[in-house]
């Protein structure tokens, strides 16, 4: 049986060594200074100029390219093994995520010390996402919710560096790039530094092969066959983080690389954890090289994040995964949380314009240096007055959005951010600039709306035979944000967008809003809270399930999909007012509930003042906290809403 799946391993593994050598002799011959293949060949042995490009630049990206793909599918291979989980991989679990977060950490705070040798940070913060996983997982590492737990921690990381990144604008200017995932190479320190580590932990991935093959009967198998599973574990652990620190410390976090080739490997056939482990690191340097090679014919003499193309093709495949991934799972138990005993809805409506004028008043008259009451000086009235009603109008919004999504999906972790639509509403905007760049900004909602209906759709039809099963709902979400995240690194590349505006948009920000965006949210808010108060009786409805929901003579189809073009289309204006602004419509519903219960019309107001709230407060401290310079609110609520996040995950059975 070993003979005949060495066999077959052979001739995919020659299969896929010639294929590597073919994109290696056209990633050789592309980028800025010409030269044909035929030139690569005659004069590469020569001193001059090809053999000089060749040595100095080419080589070693190649070389790198080739390294870390296959670390990458290494430690993704040996990962989905050890959690039992098809989904997981180094970018899927946060550890790429936690890496990258502590290499800006070092490079801003310790340039000297730390700064100078990133793998140490890298490999702690790999190791600090590795930890929070398992700790936020439970023991039984049930398998999307290892991968939904892993996505949220990447999310938390990902806000963390954002925010890094634009408070120390001039320190982290060149990391833009390479936190997109970059083999740009200008000499050969980092293959010379990652070769020898990768090599070792290459050595003991098939070292560990056989016990992987036991460990994956399942841990009780295993420890009765004698096996130490908790040393066979850390081990693992071990080798999978220190792929996935070394990766990052040299070419910046590249995800799905982990996720695509081990799955690969064993759609060929290929059985074995030591024969798996070889065709990995091939196949993802295969895929990895592709990858690049596939980015620079896209935009030729322009640098597009390697990272940014692989999570283009990856973002797909792990919506396939994660449909696939329903059949295994049956409809689970959808408990919104909430209480039994509400507080009257005049006294919560009371309460809450009172804290919310006395915010209003706050941000209205401190701007971080002195307190003015006087709102009609024009520095406040055509400046700040503006900017905090339509961050007030906008967190409405959000807010009225997640009480939609939440109670169509039956699921606690729905909202426009972890669904994916926020995330493409935005691609679909900066896809409009890329393509008509002379267009008026007042057209970038078109490419929302384009973008977040296709999310939209891409939910309907993944998630309707499963009845929209809260985890894979939530998982196919992320997966599209991460699909929409690298479509739109790649737009800002294609457009050549300054990085700090870039970013500032991305985040989600109130800044520099006038009464024109005034007029215009308000416009939109009174235009959709009609059809959103309209539905509150159908989802009402819904919250005693579809069997007597159709009982009592409610279409379910057409109410579940009318509320989610509702909810969808208020996400998208949210997003073509202030950007990509998240979790705003996750918390303030819960917040709600528990305070109004689950009847979606009081539900709907309490969350909106919520939503108002908060999207104020954020924008409030995101103004103060280091002025003169601004903090987005979306990256505010970010940090807010994402802890919050992976507690309704613990919470959830």
């Amino acid at each position: 049986m070993f003979l005949k799946n060495g066999s077959k391993s052979f001739v995919y593994l020659t299969g896929g060594f010639f294929l590597l050598v073919l994109l290696s002799l056209i990633h050789l011959t592309q980028g800025q200074a010409d030269y044909t293949v035929r030139e690569l060949f005659t004069e590469a042995w020569v001193p001059g100029r090809v053999q000089d490009i060749l040595l100095s630049f080419r080589l070693p990206r190649l070389v790198i390219g080739i390294l870390a793909g296959g670390a990458l599918a290494v430690s993704g291979a040996i990962l989905q093994t050890l959690t039992n989980n098809p989904l997981a991989s180094p970018g899927t679990l946060g550890i790429n995520a936690g890496a990258f977060f502590f290499v800006v950490l070092s490079t801003i705070f310790f340039p000297s010390f730390l700064g100078g040798i990133p793998f140490v940070t890298a490999l702690c913060g790999a190791t600090l996402s590795s930890v929070m996983v398992i700790m936020l997982a439970g023991k039984q590492m049930e398998p999307v919710r290892v991968a939904l737990t892993g996505m949220i921690i990447a999310l938390l990381f990902a806000s963390l560096t954002g925010l890094l990144q634009l408070l120390f604008e001039n320190k982290t200017n060149g990391l833009f790039l390479w936190g997109s995932g970059t083999l740009i190479q200008l000499n050969w320190d980092g293959v010379q530094f990652a070769a020898p580590m990768i090599f070792i932990a290459f050595i003991a991935a098939p070292a560990l092969s056989k016990s992987l093959d036991i460990y994956s009967l399942g841990e009780d198998i295993a420890t009765s066959l004698g096996q130490n599973v908790r040393i066979i574990k850390l081990a693992t652990w071990a080798v999978a983080i220190l792929l996935a620190a070394v990766t990052v410390s040299v070419v910046g976090p590249i995800g799905f690389i982990g996720l695509m080739a081990p799955h690969i490997v064993r759609m060929l056939g290929v059985k074995g954890h030591f024969w798996i482990v070889f065709h990995s690191f091939l196949w993802g340097s295969v895929m990895l090289i592709g990858a690049d090679v596939l980015g620079r014919f896209i935009q030729p003499g322009q640098e597009v994040p390697v990272g940014a193309m692989t999570a283009l093709i990856g973002g797909p495949w792990l919506l396939y995964l994660a449909w696939r991934t329903a059949k295994t799972h049956q409809r689970g138990d959808r408990q919104m949380g909430g209480t039994l005993k509400p507080v009257k809805l005049p006294l919560v409506v009371i309460t809450l314009s009172s804290i919310i004028t006395i915010v209003f008043v706050l941000a209205l008259s401190f701007n971080g240096l002195e307190w003015s009451l006087d709102w009609m000086k024009p520095a406040i009235w055509n400046f700040r007055v503006p900017r905090v009603i339509t961050a007030f109008i906008v967190g409405v919004m959000l807010a009225i959005t997640g009480v939609l999504l939440q109670g169509v999906l039956r699921n606690p972790l729905a909202d426009a951010s972890v669904l994916g639509v926020t995330s493409m509403g935005g691609a679909g905007a900066m896809l409009l600039l890329v393509m008509f760049p002379a267009i008026p900004v007042e057209y970038m909602p078109l490419g929302a709306i384009i973008g977040a209906s296709l999310a939209l759709a891409i939910i309907l039809f993944t998630s309707w035979k499963s009845n929209f099963q809260p985890m894979l709902v939530a998982l196919i979400g992320i997966a599209i944000s991460a699909f929409g995240s690298a479509a739109t690194q790649v737009f800002v590349v294609k457009a050549k967008l300054a990085v700090a505006a870039a970013l500032v948009w991305l985040s989600g920000s109130t800044y520099a809003k006038g009464w024109d965006d005034v007029q215009l949210a308000l416009l939109l808010l009174v235009l959709f809270i009609g059809p959103a108060i309209y539905v509150t009786r159908s989802l009402d409805t819904l919250t005693f399930g579809d069997d007597v929901a159709s009982g009592l003579g409610l279409s379910v189809r057409n109410a579940r999909v009318g509320a989610m073009i509702i909810g969808v289309a208020i996400s998208t204006a949210g997003v073509a007012l202030v950007g990509t602004i998240g979790f705003v419509g996750l918390v303030a519903p819960h917040i709600a509930r528990l305070l109004v219960g689950f009847r979606h019309l009081p539900l709907l107001v309490v969350s909106g003042l919520i939503g108002g709230l908060l999207l104020v407060t954020a924008d409030f401290i995101g103004r103060i906290v280091i002025v003169p310079k601004d903090i987005p609110s979306g990256l505010v609520v970010a940090l807010i809403g994402t802890p919050y996040l992976l507690y309704l995950l613990k919470k959830m059975k």
